[in-house]
């Protein structure tokens, strides 16, 4: 039996703990806003945040990280102590910058964009391009890059 804490509940699965932690999440605790890309930690769009950190899920075994707090897109605003309904800034800012085409690169990427803006506030260029290196097929990067710097005009 693995442990770990996710969106704030302590969860138990009875899985081997080789399994990547993207498919405890999807197929065993039923929190499908993390996507499945490229199965190799490169695109992205898995990213979730372990203890804090951006994580590529696809490549973390569970093993890896029992006993730590997982956060999903899922529980991210509750995680910035936000109440139920409300969206995390980053999302809000997804929204007023219309920065999603299709989207489905969009979990990932608004997580390791809210990981990087609460260890550095008024990101620069450079510290974004480092930061963001999730993959999006429709090539919204100007606008990620719109949202950041709005939400870092407000910090």
């Amino acid at each position: 039996m693995n442990s770990l804490k996710v969106n704030g509940q302590v969860r138990a699965v009875a899985v081997d703990g080789a399994k990547p932690l993207l498919w405890v999440l999807r197929e065993d605790l039923g929190l499908t806003g993390t996507k499945f890309g490229c199965g190799v930690g490169a695109c992205g769009a898995c990213t979730v945040h372990v203890n804090g950190e951006p994580v590529r899920s696809c490549s973390l075994p569970l093993g890896a990280a029992e006993g730590s707090e997982v956060v999903t897109i899922e529980g991210l605003a509750a995680s910035a102590g936000l109440a139920d309904g409300v969206l995390h800034p980053v999302q809000g800012a997804w929204i007023e910058v219309q920065v999603p085409q299709c989207g489905y690169c969009q979990s990932g990427m608004i997580m390791a964009t809210a990981a990087l803006l609460a260890r550095t506030p008024k990101p620069t260029d450079g510290e974004i391009d480092a930061a963001i290196g999730n993959l999006c097929r429709c090539g919204t990067y100007p606008r990620v890059r719109r949202a950041i710097r709005t939400l870092a005009e407000r910090a």
